[in-house]
């Protein structure tokens, strides 16, 4: 079972939150300990539960996530929601949460406190579950859509979907990004139940050896990469990366999907371009770093290498993610761009049209 970084830190909470029962803290380790590898004989051993309890938990939460964690009683009357709040929550679902909120995506609980704080309509938590699973949802593995204020959005959505989808004849197209701040983190064994500190309220120590820049570039085409980590993210190391991952490609027409970062178009940057007319930049929608292919990678390589990996220095986790590299390379996997302009410009109208309604019901 892999984990993405959102259903990761989800489970750590309920580990330390002492809002939730010592119980669904213990199924979160199992979910946590599970995916980091560990057999589940030893999960149940570690867990003071039977092998059958660790199938019980890891199943729910495959099928519903964290809310699948918390045990439902049986019976009872089911709640009664009205039409326009289920509407509401549905809405809300699809779209990043408020920045008021300061949350990056939504969860069962956070969802129902919010909307029984702003709608004055008091839902649990399990009614958000329920109604996720009807209808599908699953915010927590699929995120949400980020809504872009960039003026020339339709404009820059339509100019790279177009490359994804119909790349000039003979040409390059490279997604280019930088993941920054990579942190070399030094993982001690989890604590064993007995010898759990519910004070201090973790399972894990770490060790903190410093952080890396990685610059990486995706030939859309080939699905191959190329990487380089520095230890600053600055224009001149841009530049040099960029030189690094066109050279491959000399005398050919090579577009560059990036975003539109300070270092990206420093007056170096730009006199780079204008003395080497065969290269194109194409900037991704201020707030659309979902439209760059390199991000998917990222997401990849995050999952498969650095997230649970032990490094005892920097320098472990640059050959770390070299190695990584080298091995991607050895066959590459080139990601298949589905979605038209048009499709994601309906969505984006479709989302916009929701929320207005839902302001406007708010209001009233």
């Amino acid at each position: 079972m892999e984990l993405t970084a959102d259903q990761d830190d989800e489970l750590r909470a309920l580990t330390t939150s002492s809002e939730v029962s010592a119980a669904v803290g213990t199924r979160a380790r199992i979910v946590l300990w599970h995916a980091e590898g560990r057999m589940k004989k030893d999960i149940a051993v570690l867990a003071g539960v039977s092998r059958p309890t660790v199938d019980l938990w890891l199943g729910r939460y495959a099928a519903d996530g964290a809310a699948g964690l918390f045990a439902t009683k049986p019976g009872g009357p089911r709640e009664q929601v009205s039409a326009d709040v289920r509407s509401h929550v549905l809405a809300l679902t699809r779209v990043t949460p408020p920045a008021e909120t300061g949350l990056s995506h939504w969860s069962t609980r956070t969802m129902a406190d919010y909307v029984t704080r702003t709608t004055g309509t008091p839902i649990s938590h399990h009614w958000v579950a329920n109604l996720w699973r009807e209808h599908g949802l699953k915010p927590q593995k699929q995120g949400t859509f980020k809504l872009s204020k960039d003026p020339a959005f339709a404009d820059k959505v339509a100019d790279i979907v177009g490359l994804y989808l119909d790349p000039p004849g003979s040409a390059v197209v490279l997604s280019l990004d930088e993941k920054t701040q990579i942190q070399a983190l030094d993982r001690t064994q989890p604590l064993l139940p007995i010898e759990f500190d519910r004070s201090e309220q973790r399972t894990h120590d770490y060790v903190r050896h410093g952080t890396t820049n990685l610059f990486a570039a995706l030939n859309v085409g080939t699905g191959e990469v190329v990487g380089d980590c520095v230890p600053s993210r600055n224009g001149p190391a841009f530049l040099a990366f960029l030189k690094k991952a066109v050279a491959p490609h000399a005398g050919r027409e090579i577009h560059v999907v990036l975003d539109n970062l300070s270092t990206h178009t420093t007056p170096d940057v730009k006199a780079w371009l204008a003395a080497n007319p065969n290269v194109h930049f194409h900037f991704t929608p201020t707030g659309s770093s979902w439209l760059n292919q390199i991000e998917t990678w990222f997401g990849i390589i995050t999952r498969q290498a650095i997230r649970r990996g032990t490094f005892a220095s920097v320098q472990v986790l640059v050959r770390t993610i070299r190695a990584y590299i080298t091995s991607w390379n050895t066959d590459p996997r080139p990601f298949q761009w589905t979605a038209t302009a048009d499709e994601i410009l309906a969505k984006v109208r479709l989302t916009q049209l929701n929320i207005k309604k839902l302001v406007a019901n708010n209001t009233k």
